[in-house]
């Protein structure tokens, strides 16, 4: 996990992770701008979703924890169960924050079909 932690951090997944909070944070200025329109709450909704739920999930939840884990020497004492809490913990925010992104992918295609 340590060195998945280090390779993520290329211009393609950054691209692909604050691309689309950038094309989420337009669709909901354009949600605003075209309040009336029934496809609106759609987006603004998607928006806020995808924000909260996965950029701020992983920026206050999962690079802290990262963070640590990057500290961590694999093979002291303490390492396996300092592991087992990081995973357990780390799937669980990871499933909530897939959940919010696929939720939000939902909305936007709701977003299509309203308009």
């Amino acid at each position: 996990m340590q060195s998945i932690n280090v390779a993520a951090i290329n211009p393609w997944f950054m691209t692909a992770l604050f691309g689309t909070a950038g094309a989420c944070v337009a669709t909901m200025v354009a949600a605003l701008a075209d309040w009336g329109e029934s496809y609106a709450p759609y987006l603004l909704v998607a928006g806020v979703l995808y924000l909260i739920g996965a950029i701020g999930v992983t920026i206050a939840y999962h690079v802290p924890r990262n963070e640590e884990l990057a500290k961590l020497e694999p093979a002291s004492a303490d390492a396996a169960g300092q592991w087992a809490r990081y995973l357990a913990d780390w799937t669980t925010w990871n499933h909530a924050r897939a959940a919010a992104a696929l939720v939000a992918c939902g909305l936007q295609i709701g977003a299509i079909h309203a308009g």
